[in-house]
C-alpha cells in the first residue's frame, strides 16, 4: 500500500543512488564509457527506497532506528546495482562463448563485482552513500510520522 513514507524514501534514496553513480562515473578513466549507469542505479534506489526503506519506518519506534534503515538501504542499492552490472557483463561474456561450463560463468559475476567495487571505496562515494542514507532514514522516519 502506498504511503507517504515510501513515496519519499524512493524519491530520497533514487537522489542518493544517482549522485553516487554520478561520482563513480566521473573517477572511470572515460567518464563516457559509464553508459547507462546512473540511469539504472537511480532505478534500483527507487526501488529500494519503496520496497527496503518504506516499509521499515512504519516499524520503527526512534529515528536512530530509521537512520540505521537507511545505511543499510544504501548498502543494498549499492550491492544491487554492483550485482546487475556484473551479471550483465558476464551475460556479454557468455554470449560470446568465452566460459567452458556454467560454473565459470557464475564465478565471473563475483570477480567482475570485486572489479567494480574497488573504486567505490573513495571517501566522496562511501561519503554520500552514509550521509545520504542517515539523512535519508531521518527524513523517511519523519515523513512517516508527519503523514501516516
Amino acid at each position: 500500500m502506498p504511503t507517504a513514507a515510501k513515496l519519499v524514501a524512493a524519491i530520497i534514496f533514487g537522489f542518493v543512488a544517482f549522485l553516487a553513480a554520478h561520482l563513480y562515473a566521473l573517477s572511470l578513466p572515460d567518464p563516457r564509457q559509464s553508459g547507462v549507469l546512473r540511469e539504472v542505479s537511480a532505478v534500483v534506489g527507487v526501488l529500494c527506497g519503496w520496497f527496503v526503506m518504506g516499509p521499515f519506518v512504519m516499524r520503527s519506534r526512534r529515528p536512530v532506528d530509521a537512520m540505521g534503515a537507511g545505511v543499510r538501504t544504501s548498502l543494498t542499492i549499492l550491492i544491487c546495482v554492483v550485482l546487475i552490472f556484473a551479471t550483465v557483463e558476464m551475460l556479454d561474456r557468455a554470449m560470446k562463448g568465452r566460459f567452458k561450463t556454467p560454473l565459470d560463468a557464475i564465478l565471473a559475476i563475483f570477480e567482475h563485482s570485486l572489479r567494480l567495487a574497488t573504486p567505490i571505496a573513495q571517501p566522496e562515494i562511501l561519503g554520500v552513500l552514509l550521509l545520504g542514507g542517515l539523512a535519508g532514514g531521518a527524513v523517511t522516519y519523519w515523513a512517516g510520522r508527519r503523514w501516516p
